[in-house]
């Protein structure tokens, strides 16, 4: 048996890659692929709109809200919500507090000024800023929750008096937020959410028509919102994929169910860090990601060591991102906790073995 601990991407539950993969060959008992029938399809009309349903029914979505499932993965969203909500003469503002979001602020200076107004490169981001001020006259301010690379995150979400977008490509799903304080969220599927090839967009509707600026049809949320998501063919498996993941989910119990379990796993998994003389964390205590859990080892000469023999036991995806190093265990929403025991008991294996 595998445990996989990858960042992205991520673990599935195993019902529905079975699901899914009964789809490729004979999508529910129509005797075609899901990979083969027509998106206007009324069989995939009706995946879309259960997925749909089903992302407003987890994340309480209020009125006044649309559910858009676009392509070109999170980075393409860096460029559209600049493209879409930020004027020519006006100015956003940007927390960086990882490469993501570093990537997204760049992209925004295409489109208009952008102002930094916090953040934590200096100490290679081991934390969240926080205590900054949010300038009023800002078009929009744009914040990462969960920073993949670095093991951080935004437990709580500052008050502001302008819309926030918040690039939640890494917990979607994993814990209960607030959809009406956001003007608007976006996620790469492919943590918690479904496969790569797809992204949820969850938008305020009338925070649009202010950017003063043509929008060629493919960048424009308004012409995406007005088609369905079909404004081009969609990725059809991947929002299969999603949907069905959505629907294990609530079957679980929703998102309140699986915050329980994710939390249980991350307190597990710290708390053996924490105790463990071989081992210790990299980020800020109070900012430690629940999904990304990042750790080193005390002598760099156990490294190569220890990914061995965490290979011996089946965990895969342990190894840090290359720019820095170390461990990252991924406990998105589908690992099961008896994975994170297996990781734990294997730490405490490298102790005997090298006391």
């Amino acid at each position: 048996m595998k445990h996989n601990f990858g960042a992205g991407p991520g673990i599935l539950p195993h019902e529905v890659l079975k699901q899914a993969a009964e789809a490729v060959v004979n999508f529910n008992g129509i005797g075609l692929s899901v990979l083969e029938i027509s998106h206007r399809s009324s069989e995939f009309e009706a995946v879309l709109d259960e997925a749909v349903k089903l992302v407003k029914e987890l994340f309480s979505v209020p009125d006044g809200y649309s559910v858009l499932f676009l392509q070109g993965g999170a980075s393409t969203q860096f460029a559209m919500v600049p493209y879409n909500l930020l004027p020519q003469t006006g100015k956003a503002a940007y927390v960086e507090s990882g490469v993501w979001a570093n990537k997204a602020l760049k992209e925004a200076k295409y489109f208009g000024e952008v102002e930094v107004i916090a953040t934590s490169k200096e100490s290679n981001f081991t934390y969240i800023p926080k205590d900054y001020s949010v300038p009023s006259d800002a078009a929009y301010l744009h914040l990462t929750s969960n920073n993949t690379i670095y093991g951080t995150q935004l437990h709580e979400f500052p008050a502001s008096s302008v819309p926030v977008i918040c690039d939640m490509s890494s917990d979607i799903f994993s814990r209960k937020v607030n959809v009406a304080d956001f003007g608007l969220i976006y996620a790469g599927a492919q943590k918690n959410m479904g496969p790569a090839g797809v992204t949820l967009v969850i938008i305020k509707d009338d925070i649009l028509g202010k950017a003063d600026r043509k929008i060629p049809a493919m960048f424009n949320y308004q012409t995406q919102i007005e088609g369905g998501s079909m404004y081009n063919t969609p990725p059809v498996f991947a929002i299969l994929v999603s949907m069905l993941t959505l629907r294990w989910l609530k079957a679980k119990g929703g998102v309140e169910a699986i915050e329980k379990e994710n939390d249980a796993k991350a307190a597990a998994l710290y708390t053996e860090i924490d105790r463990n003389p071989l081992f210790k964390g990299v980020s800020a205590v109070e900012d430690r990601s629940k999904m990304n859990v990042c750790f080193v080892v005390e002598n760099p000469e156990h490294e190569k060591p220890f990914l061995k023999l965490c290979d011996e036991k089946g965990i895969v995806g342990i190894k840090g991102h290359r720019s820095v190093g170390g461990f990252r265990a991924s406990i998105y929403n589908a690992l099961p906790i008896t994975s994170v025991h297996v990781l734990i008991e294997t730490m405490q294996e490298f102790v005997e073995k090298n006391k």
